[in-house]
C-alpha cells in the first residue's frame, strides 16, 4: 500500500468513526485555506491528503472540479514548486488546462509531510493570471504547510487514540462475558449484584435474586458428550434471558447454575419470574442428536424484602 493510498485509507476511518472530530478538523483546514487566498490574493487553495481534496465550501464547484483535476494530474512535490507563468513554465506550458481552458495561469505547490518524513499530500495555489512569488511568499507557503502537517497529525493520533478506546472497551466487554453462552460471567454478575444492592438501598426499594440449576446436567454431558452439552446450556440460557426485562441481568454462576439479579422486584414478582423460566425450560424440550430431552430447572428465591438485613452473599446462601 502507497504512502498516499495508506492516508486515505485512515482519514476514512476517522470519518466514519469519528465524524464530530472529523467535521473539526475540516473545519481547521478550510481555516489554512481561506488564510492562504487571503495571504497570497489567489483564486484558489487546494489541499490535498491522499486521495482526500480540501476545497473552500465558498468555491465555484465547477472550477473547483477542474482546479482539482489540475492539481492531481501534477505529481506531488518533492520540494516547493512555483509555476510564476504556467504558460511559460517548461513543465506545464503543454498541459491541457493551461493552454486550454480554463487558463490556469499560476500555480504554487508545497509538498505535506506525514510523520515519518514521507510526502503524503500538498497545499496548491492556482490562479488565472500570471504573479510575482518572492521569497518570502515561498517561505509563507511553507509554514502553511507545516500547520496543515500538524493538524493531520493532531487528527490521526485523536483517530488512534479513539481506536484504542474501542478496543479497549470491547476488550474489557468480553472479560466480563461468558464466552460459551454469552451471558454475564460469575465475576461480573457478582460486580452487578453488588452495585446493584447498593444503589436499591439507597433508593429503598427491594433487592431480589434467582439462582437457577439445569437439573441432572451431568447425565447430558455423560450420555452425549461436552459439545451437545454447551449447545444445551447456549438454548438454556437464551431462555432464561427472554424471561427478564432489560434492565435485570443474567449471569453464569457456575457450570449449569445461573445468577439473576432482579434490582426493585419483590418476592412474589421474583418468585413469578422463576416460574415463568420453570416453565419456558419444561415446556420446550431440546433435541440432541436424534434425541428428545425434556429439562428442567430448580430454582431458589431470595429477596430483600423478606429478609432487609442480609447482605449479597445471605441472599445467595
Amino acid at each position: 500500500m502507497t504512502d498516499q493510498k495508506r492516508v486515505s485509507s485512515q482519514l476514512n476511518s476517522i470519518t466514519l468513526n469519528s465524524s464530530e472530530e472529523s467535521v473539526d478538523g475540516d473545519q481547521q483546514i478550510l481555516r489554512i485555506q481561506r488564510i492562504a487566498k487571503r495571504l497570497f490574493g489567489v483564486a484558489n487553495c487546494l489541499i490535498t491528503f491522499g486521495d482526500t481534496v480540501w476545497n473552500a465550501p465558498e468555491s465555484n464547484a465547477s472550477a473547483e472540479a477542474i482546479e482539482q483535476a489540475f492539481c492531481q494530474s501534477i505529481p506531488a512535490p518533492r520540494n516547493i514548486v512555483v509555476a510564476a507563468d504556467t504558460a511559460i513554465d517548461k513543465a506545464l506550458h503543454v498541459h491541457p488546462l493551461v493552454h486550454g481552458a480554463p487558463y490556469i495561469r499560476f500555480y504554487a505547490g508545497c509538498p505535506i509531510h506525514n510523520g515519518d518524513n514521507k510526502v503524503v499530500g500538498g497545499i496548491s495555489l492556482i490562479d488565472y493570471v500570471p504573479r510575482l512569488f518572492s521569497e518570502e511568499d515561498r517561505n509563507l507557503l511553507v509554514d502553511l504547510a507545516h500547520l496543515v502537517e500538524r493538524e493531520i497529525h493532531v487528527r490521526l493520533l485523536s483517530a488512534t487514540q479513539l481506536d484504542l478506546e474501542r478496543k479497549n472497551k470491547t476488550l474489557r466487554r468480553k472479560s466480563l462475558i461468558d464466552p460459551l453462552i454469552g451471558t454475564w460471567n460469575r465475576g461480573a454478575i457478582m460486580r452487578i449484584l453488588t452495585i446493584e444492592a447498593v444503589r436499591c438501598d439507597k433508593m429503598g426499594l427491594p433487592l431480589s435474586l434467582i439462582v437457577a440449576d439445569l437439573d441432572h446436567f451431568k447425565k447430558v454431558n455423560d450420555n452425549y458428550g461436552h459439545p451437545a452439552g454447551d449447545a444445551v446450556l447456549v438454548k438454556v440460557a437464551s431462555k432464561l434471558r427472554s424471561c427478564i426485562r432489560p434492565q435485570e441481568a443474567l449471569g453464569r454462576y457456575g457450570g449449569e447454575e445461573f445468577l439473576i439479579v432482579l434490582p426493585g422486584s419483590s418476592q412474589s414478582t421474583a418468585m413469578a419470574v422463576a416460574e415463568r423460566m420453570r416453565l419456558a425450560i419444561a415446556s420446550q424440550p431440546e433435541l440432541v442428536g436424534e434425541t428428545i430431552l425434556n429439562l428442567t430447572i430448580s430454582a431458589g428465591v431470595a429477596s430483600t424484602e423478606l429478609f432487609p438485613a442480609a447482605t449479597t452473599e445471605d441472599l445467595i446462601s
